[in-house]
């Protein structure tokens, strides 16, 4: 914004070509049943291969019943006080919960994924994720079962 409040408007015209590299692919995640599952290995490697050195990686998990999230990856007691928190908040069998088709963890699941994120957006700086120093990208499994979980992964710069 300039002095007056206003938003300042910037174009940028090139008469140079301009190299626009997209890439999608699918991880595919076997879970162990409800908790956190670490995808950033993963993930840095196929932005890594994408050969996007500035841009943006967006991630998508196919599921009402799985998130994802971006945690701090250098204490496991996080992941075990988020998933204490979020027990509490949406306990499994709650007698509100109409929705039981697939046993008591299924409404609670769905609430789970509507509280946190379905997508994430990280910038892509350096061929890397521009992740903070303490921060890694989960899979946050909501049901007791395990399951195959996919992430639609898109890679943009």
């Amino acid at each position: 914004m300039n002095h007056t409040g206003a938003p300042i408007l910037v174009s940028l015209w090139s008469c140079n070509p301009v190299r626009v590299v997209i890439s999608q692919i699918e991880l595919e995640v076997e879970t162990r049943g409800r908790g956190t599952h670490c995808l950033t290995t993963q993930v840095q490697n196929a932005v890594r291969d994408s050969d996007v050195d500035i841009g943006m990686c967006h991630l998508f998990i196919r599921h009402t019943s799985a998130s994802l999230i971006i945690c701090e990856n250098a204490d496991p007691a996080v992941m075990h006080d988020l998933e204490s928190f979020m027990s509490q908040l949406t306990p499994d069998g709650n007698p509100i919960f109409t929705h039981t088709a697939e046993g008591p963890d299924d409404m609670s699941a769905h609430v789970r994924s509507i509280l946190t994120q379905s997508d994430l957006n990280i910038p892509v700086r350096d061929g890397r994720c521009d992740l903070g120093s303490w921060q890694g990208i989960y899979l946050w499994e909501h049901r007791h079962a395990g399951h195959l979980r996919r992430v639609t992964m898109t890679i943009r710069g």
